[in-house]
């Protein structure tokens, strides 16, 4: 498991336990089948039981662990239909979201957007995958963002963490991040003209390269994946 343990005072505490157990089962820091304990994890980070249960609880919602009761939590495996449902539902939202953005954008927001896209390219150029990871994101948090939906993004959050540990997965050598940041780029060139047809095509094809990935991750960690 991943050592990081240090809180931040001024926020939540099961938040922070939530987001770094889940960065840490997304990055395959910690395996399927591995079990996760109340006391161990609240002994790492210094605090009581119950912020570690209520972040236990939010995980199992996102399908990334299961809690036995008088057995103990354990890492899922990954659902292969969480993430094809997963899939299906966040291409519906996003392509929804761009063509929202193409008509609403401003300079001010494709600037927001052409830096966040400076950053992939340097993040990339340093081979500083987690921090890829991270800008991915924020670029379609931005979308919503331009779309004036923070609700679709939400969304997308709670149900793409079976899709994250397969784009984690893929990095490296299935999906690159090369090949992500020239889709980035064609999502942009489509909103800088305007153009809600051209940034629903682009969309839709960046978003279906998850779907393809899966099949040849799958085929590499056959002991990662389950058919439910």
């Amino acid at each position: 498991m991943a050592a990081e343990s240090q809180l931040n005072p001024t926020q939540p505490v099961n938040q922070q336990i939530y987001r770094i157990l889940r960065r840490d089962i997304v990055h395959c820091l910690i395996a399927p089948g591995t079990p996760l304990s109340e006391k161990e994890v609240s002994v790492r980070f210094d605090v009581s039981r119950q912020p570690v249960r209520e972040a236990f609880i939010k995980l199992a919602e996102n399908g990334l662990i299961q809690i036995r009761p008088q057995r103990g939590s354990y890492v899922n495996k990954i659902s292969l239909s969480q993430v094809r449902n997963g899939c299906f539902v966040r291409q519906a939202i996003e392509c929804a979201v761009v063509r929202r953005a193409a008509a609403m954008i401003t300079d001010a927001q494709l600037y927001q957007l052409e830096q966040n896209l400076h950053q992939q390219r340097i993040a990339i150029d340093r081979e500083q995958l987690n921090d890829f990871f991270l800008l991915d994101d924020e670029f379609h948090q931005l979308l919503s963002q331009i779309a004036d939906c923070q609700l679709a993004w939400e969304t997308i959050e709670n149900i793409k963490a079976a899709i994250d540990r397969v784009r984690y997965m893929s990095l490296d050598h299935v999906t690159s991040p090369e090949m992500l940041l020239r889709q980035h780029q064609d999502i942009f060139s489509a909103l800088e003209k305007r153009d809600v047809e051209g940034v629903d095509k682009a969309m839709t094809e960046h978003l279906q390269e998850i779907s393809e990935s899966v099949l040849l991750i799958r085929q590499e960690n056959r002991d990662w994946f389950s058919e439910e």
